[in-house]
């Protein structure tokens, strides 16, 4: 076998270990910490509802965005979230997810002075450490597909943030599919994050929900 197939496969070999580690530590790092049931999710403060586009291709509703909305009605309407705190990206002037996801928020009954925008939201790392660092809370909430709240429990986890996470209803295998897909490489890039140390793309002034 010749010198550069030796790195290709020593390569893939390493590579599909830390992608099977980065997989079971997350997994093994969000038991007991996630529920379905809004009768039995203990109360916090605040929620923190992970950010998503609302349409998909050829203008469809995007069900990861439709399902997260209704988890975060469904909690604040049963008294489980007084506030709600909304990350997503907003990276450019015609892409704002916060402010989407505010607008359908009120229209379904939370009052606007009970919703906190983040902006910065860029991605989930970034929505959770901010969550702490520029918002102020060490008891969060975080609402999302149960995938997802997997590994943002992992790092609130790391990070020094006691939480729990509410399962928005989850999507079909085939719906679901690229997403799914991206989830194996994104754990991967936490991962990574946690062990170097990285930051948020922005910080800033401190902000308080109240």
């Amino acid at each position: 076998m010749k010198t550069w197939q030796y790195v290709t496969l020593y390569s893939m070999f390493y590579l599909s270990f830390f992608i099977l580690i980065s997989h079971q530590i997350v997994e093994a790092g969000s038991k007991d910490k996630l529920c379905d049931d809004t009768e039995l999710i203990p109360s916090n403060d605040v929620g923190l509802l992970l950010g998503t586009s609302k349409y998909v291709r050829k203008g469809r509703i995007n069900l990861y965005y439709k399902y997260r909305i209704e988890a975060t009605v469904a909690l604040f309407r049963d008294g489980k979230i007084q506030y709600v705190l909304v990350s997503g990206d907003n990276s450019t002037q015609s892409y704002n997810e916060p402010t989407t996801m505010q607008k359908d928020l009120i229209k379904a009954g939370i009052p606007p002075e009970k919703i906190y925008l983040d902006y910065a939201g860029f991605r989930t790392f970034d929505s959770v450490v901010r969550s702490k660092v520029v918002f102020g809370q060490d008891n969060i909430t975080i609402i999302s597909q149960p995938f997802h709240n997997k590994r943002a429990l992992f790092i609130a986890q790391h990070k020094g943030i006691n939480a729990i996470a509410f399962n928005a209803r989850s999507v079909n295998p085939h719906y679901g599919f690229k997403t799914n897909l991206r989830e194996i490489f994104a754990r991967c890039k936490m991962v990574l994050d946690l062990i170097f140390g990285n930051q948020p793309k922005f910080l800033g002034e401190k902000i308080v929900i109240e």
